[in-house]
């Protein structure tokens, strides 16, 4: 016993070598995977259930052509972010922990790897809760209980077996939700009347509570920059460039977009973003299918959304990813027995706190060209302070920016000005006794 506890808890070397995506070096040309599992896997992570989610907030507060513009803005925003850092993984073949251990120090990295696995975490666990509520629409029943538990645990086991567990699961519950999802589009169009009685709902909805045209946009952003700063996660196995810039636009252009839309309906006509729920109203078979379809979407978000914490955690900290996946997805299931029903009220701090952790990162690959990195990273120093500062300073000043611009777009840009500087004063502070001595 004592014998696998060991063997369990830490990495040896043949499992580092046999790992189809090792995540404690930089992967070897021969572990990169195909373009459609990788794309596929792409469109089941993007089903994640906050587009729903999002939308049907939206739904409530904001006319059906403003919830356009909203989304389009927010997921561009996204969309670029995610791209930017999707191409840093797929040209270094690092993930985001690696690549943190290079920008933050060895011992730094430390930090935004437990903060971004924090809230990947806390995604999980909002799977988690998703899955129990589709099956027993309540939160506080003996069965959303037991359900929840189940997805968590089934979560878990799939996850467990890395990328190739990933790519099983996503390309049925693509196929799945896409159907149903038009579907549930066209239950919420018809029960308004057509499309000009859902218009004239989303007006009268809209004035029930209205959203500022920012808030709606730091809505959006903040449903997915976490996803979009662990880009590097999936796009590292991309063979093209291409690809590593799809998997983005597939994720926030595409998939969520469809989502916030669908759930946006969902909000004007039936008051619930779950499409499960009026589904239900439609009739035994009808609700059946629109539960299993949700419950194919919900299971590829909660692989990938485990996926991603499991490798963070495993490269920093040097244990077996299995054995973090294990570890984070038990976290995760916990966790969903109770934040789902409140994630709205920390969504908005997301877009506000997540985006600056790139800035440094972005700084050194595009503006001082550092791009072979693959040798650089377990060279780099315990700590870099200025990564930190210009952290700091990116996160603080989303609290005091105007409400005429997204708070995410704030903190990157100071994040990215604030490394800059600091980078070039050390430059010219490490020239000076070089020069001296010369």
């Amino acid at each position: 016993m004592q014998e696998w506890l060991k063997s369990w808890w830490h990495l040896s070397d043949e499992e580092r070598e046999a790992a189809a995506d090792n995540p404690h070096e930089p992967l070897r040309p021969e572990q990169r995977r195909d373009t459609l599992g990788l794309l596929t896997l792409a469109f089941g992570w993007g089903f994640l259930v906050t587009g729903l989610i999002v939308g049907g907030a939206l739904g409530n507060g904001m006319t059906f052509g403003n919830i356009l513009q909203a989304t389009a803005i927010g997921n561009t925003i996204n969309f670029v972010i995610g791209a930017a850092v999707a191409y840093i993984g797929f040209k270094t073949g690092c993930n985001s922990g690696l690549l943190f251990r290079w920008v933050f120090g060895v011992h730094g990295a430390k930090v935004p790897v437990l903060f971004v696995a924090a809230l990947t975490i806390c995604w999980q666990g909002i799977v988690v809760g998703a899955f129990g509520f589709a099956w027993t629409q309540s939160f506080d029943s003996g069965a959303f209980y037991a359900v929840a538990i189940f997805a968590g645990l089934l979560f878990t086991a799939t996850t467990y077996f890395g990328v190739r567990g990933l790519e099983a699961v996503s390309l049925p519950a693509a196929i799945i939700l896409i159907v149903v999802g038009i579907y549930a589009g066209t239950i919420n169009i018809s029960a308004a009347g057509g499309w000009d009685g859902f218009l004239a709902l989303s007006d009268a909805s809209a004035s029930n509570s209205p959203l500022t045209m920012m808030q709606a946009i730091n809505l959006v952003v903040g449903s997915w920059i976490v996803g979009a700063i662990v880009m590097p996660e999936y796009t590292r196995f991309a063979k093209k460039a291409w690809v590593a810039i799809a998997i983005p636009f597939i994720v926030m252009i595409v998939a969520q977009w469809f989502l916030q839309i669908l759930g946006a309906m969902g909000g004007v006509v039936s008051g619930s973003y779950d499409f499960t729920t009026y589904m239900l109203a439609q009739g035994a078979i009808v609700g059946a299918v629109g539960v299993i379809a949700m419950s194919f979407a919900l299971w590829t978000t909660g692989d990938t959304n485990l996926y991603l914490p499991a490798v963070q955690t495993s490269s920093v900290f040097g244990r077996p990813q299995k054995t973090m996946t294990v570890i984070c997805g038990l976290i995760g299931t916990v966790l969903g027995l109770g934040i789902y029903a409140r994630f709205i009220y920390w969504i908005d701090l997301l877009a506000s706190l997540a985006p600056p952790l790139i800035g440094p990162l972005l700084v050194e690959f595009y503006i001082f060209g550092r791009r072979d990195i693959s040798d650089d990273v377990s060279k780099r120093p315990g700590w870099n302070w200025a990564a930190f500062a210009a952290y700091g300073a990116g996160a603080g000043s989303t609290f005091l920016a105007p409400d005429w611009i997204a708070k995410s777009l704030v903190g990157l840009a100071v994040s990215i000005i604030a490394y800059l500087v600091l980078r070039l004063i050390g430059n010219a502070v490490q020239a000076k006794p070089e020069a001296n001595r010369a």
